[in-house]
């Protein structure tokens, strides 16, 4: 039996539970796309820190520490394959126009599937966090920074949530629509996230300290160090605020497109 909200000022937020609820128990039902996007993210953090940890220098006794930032935006990139992919999956499945003539509001099955990233997503790092630990990560950092370091971590992850749906609902193959988190994922690479920006190379350090990337995983890394971010911080904040604005603006655009 179908429950009602009993105030249509409630609507919204019935419908978008509703979606959340119905996208969730496909991930729980295919619980393969969490251990894969956890899977290549911790297989990255074992290679660095027992392959190549002993020959990059970063200043710090624990490179696990050092690591840690990048390897969570990883794993976050990943994880935006599968958002893409299972948005796209309804589009061609008619999902739309069957929502389209029921009474519900629009946007929700969009909102289901961002806030269905965030809760897989967060299960996700939550795994890598506790295998990060098992191999020697260790944290000084209160409660407030890591609180800063969740709500940034959130930020980024709603960010690159509706870049996946707009490459969702513009995709002709769900090929096409995992594919564009390819570049996302090897962004952290030209970055601080593995190794310091001094040792690169000039046109190669000028774009890893000017991109989004560097500023997130060096705030988050400050953070975790009990240090003081800096002016990092707001850099971090402005890039995830300005992609998430744009993006969501553009993914709305999109979906009325699409919907029309």
């Amino acid at each position: 039996m179908n429950i009602q909200p009993e105030n249509a000022k409630n609507r919204p937020f019935f419908d978008v539970s509703t979606m959340l609820g119905r996208s969730m128990r496909h991930i729980f039902r295919s619980l393969d796309t969490i251990i894969t996007v956890t899977i290549m993210p911790i297989a990255f953090m074992l290679l660095f820190v027992y392959v190549f940890g002993g020959a990059i220098r970063t200043g710090t006794d624990n490179y696990v520490n050092y690591l840690l930032p990048g390897i969570l935006l990883i794993a976050i990139g990943t994880g935006m394959s599968y958002t893409a992919a299972r948005l796209f999956a309804d589009k061609q499945g008619g999902l739309f126009e069957r929502f389209r003539s029921m009474p519900i509001a629009p946007s929700s099955l969009l909102w289901g599937h961002v806030l269905t990233s965030l809760v897989s997503n967060a299960i996700s790092l939550i795994v890598i966090l506790l295998a990060a630990l098992l191999i020697g990560f260790r944290s000084p950092a209160g409660l407030l920074a890591w609180l800063a370091v969740v709500g940034i971590l959130a930020l980024f992850t709603l960010s690159l949530t509706w870049i996946a749906v707009i490459a969702g609902l513009s995709a002709n193959s769900i090929d096409g629509a995992a594919a564009f988190s390819y570049p996302i994922i090897f962004l952290p690479f030209i970055s601080s996230a593995f190794v310091p920006t001094a040792s690169m190379p000039g046109p190669v350090r000028a774009f890893a300290e000017n991109q989004p990337v560097t500023s997130i995983v060096e705030t988050i890394r400050a953070l975790l160090a009990g240090q003081p971010a800096g002016t990092e911080i707001w850099t971090a904040l402005a890039w995830c605020l300005g992609i998430l604005v744009v993006a969501y603006w553009l993914a709305m655009r999109v979906y009325k497109r699409q919907t029309a």
